[in-house]
């Protein structure tokens, strides 16, 4: 084939500009390097493929147009909302491993039988070990609601799709909320929470633009019966699992 011209080494296609408008490849694709390897890694966290700063920019700045704008067709400019969910997840993982957190702060839940303490204690600990996999339940319990609450506005699917972004950045609090729980005090582990009831309101505000009082109201409910239920539901799998596991 002719290589006076461009084209594109992955489907030799005619390619006119940075990248192929047939399969998306990089044009000025040359012998693999070390560069070329960790370049591919950032753009796939931060840049072209994945802009993390925008979409981080734009969740805090002016999430209601991030969210028009995603659920309206424009994917390609913002981080999609589950791989934003778990990059974040990943993210409190390794900083929970580095800084040693202990989630549990040595404390045991005092029932009057003794081996129903043991289990519910257990039960405690393994959901707070294993949050990064009940946070899915939140996911679904904040999707539900919402459209519970805002059911002509979206579907589910596209309030599933909010509800991702929307528990990346919970996560997101709670990798803060570690610091000060570890290095200051852990007496206002409950003000993560307001923090995040406060920006969800915000947020959905942001979203529908309209009636904007009423919207305030109803995601402050919205937000309180999915945190409600997201706890009740990941407490008793946890509770079920350590049952079983006794058995």
């Amino acid at each position: 084939m002719d290589r006076t011209k461009a084209y594109c080494y992955n489907c030799e296609a005619p390619a006119d500009g940075d990248y192929c408008s047939s399969c998306g490849q990089r044009t000025s694709v040359h012998k693999v390097t070390f560069t070329e390897t960790f370049q591919d890694f950032w753009d796939f966290l931060f840049s072209v493929n994945a802009p993390f700063f925008t979409t981080v920019k734009l969740l805090f700045g002016n999430p209601g147009k991030l969210l028009r704008d995603y659920l309206g067709g424009k994917r390609k400019r913002y981080y999609r909302p589950v791989a934003f969910f778990l990059l974040m997840t990943v993210v409190y993982l390794l900083i929970r491993s580095l800084i040693d957190f202990d989630p549990f702060r040595n404390s045991t839940i005092e029932v009057s039988d003794e081996h129903q303490s043991q289990l519910l204690t257990q039960a405690r600990n393994f959901m707070l070990l294993n949050i990064d996999k009940l946070m899915f339940i939140f996911v679904f319990t904040l999707g539900g609601f919402m459209k519970l609450f805002f059911f002509r506005k979206r579907t589910f699917a596209e309030f599933l799709a909010v509800a991702f972004y929307f528990s990346a950045v919970y996560t997101m609090f709670m990798t803060l909320n570690m610091f000060v729980t570890k290095y200051i005090t852990d007496q206002y582990q409950f003000v993560g929470l307001l923090v995040m009831m406060c920006y969800f309101c915000y947020a959905m505000v942001s979203f529908f633009q309209k009636k904007k009082l009423l919207v305030f109201i109803k995601a402050g409910m919205v937000y309180l019966f999915a945190f409600i239920f997201y706890t009740i539901l990941a407490f008793t799998v946890s509770f079920l699992f350590i049952y079983l596991k006794e058995l």
